[in-house]
């Protein structure tokens, strides 16, 4: 299993059932690393969804209580385990990337650190779980994802901005 994309690169691939193994065992690194509790790390993204075609890129979802109350030893232990926060601008979230070597050039797994328990998270994991239940809304949606990548192969920005109406039109049906 190859994973990794380079900067502003787009490209899907075949579903990889060592995904979830791959999850496993970061998810484990970091609860060792971290001493976060089991719970506060969950795969997400597309390659949590069953026979989805995703981006080559395990996204993993970390919940702490207080987003502002994140200090140097806990981005210290998330270094320890391989993962460099980055400049990444988004409300509510502080982005982390591992990357393949040390040239940095290709990102393998992003770290999504919001607040526990709170409305991002329950949208993230809302999302995820309607798609893994709902076999319309998963050919819905890699039918915009590949409708993005017939004309395009690199804008991360651009590719997330297509698919939001998608996204937003499941994660109302939680409320």
């Amino acid at each position: 299993m190859k994973l990794g994309l380079g900067r502003n690169e787009v490209r899907i691939v075949d579903y990889n059932n060592g995904w979830k193994a791959e999850f496993e065992r970061i998810k484990k690194d970091l609860m060792e690393s971290t001493g976060l509790g089991e719970k506060r790390i969950e795969h997400i993204g597309s390659t949590a969804i069953k026979a989805m075609p995703a981006k080559p890129i395990i996204d993993l979802l970390v919940g702490v209580d207080n987003l502002e109350a994140v200090d140097k030893p806990l981005l210290q232990s998330f270094r320890k385990a391989g993962f460099l926060r980055l400049k990444v601008e988004r409300p509510g979230e502080i982005v982390l990337a591992k990357f393949e070597d040390d040239s940095y050039q290709v990102k393998t797994h992003y770290i999504h650190l919001i607040e526990y328990q709170k409305p991002l998270w329950k949208n993230l994991i809302f999302f995820r779980d309607y798609l893994n239940s709902n076999e319309h809304a998963r050919n819905r949606y890699l039918n915009i994802k590949e409708e993005f990548l017939r004309s395009n192969s690199e804008g991360i920005r651009e590719y997330t901005d297509y698919k939001e109406a998608f996204v937003n039109e499941i994660i109302d049906k939680r409320t």
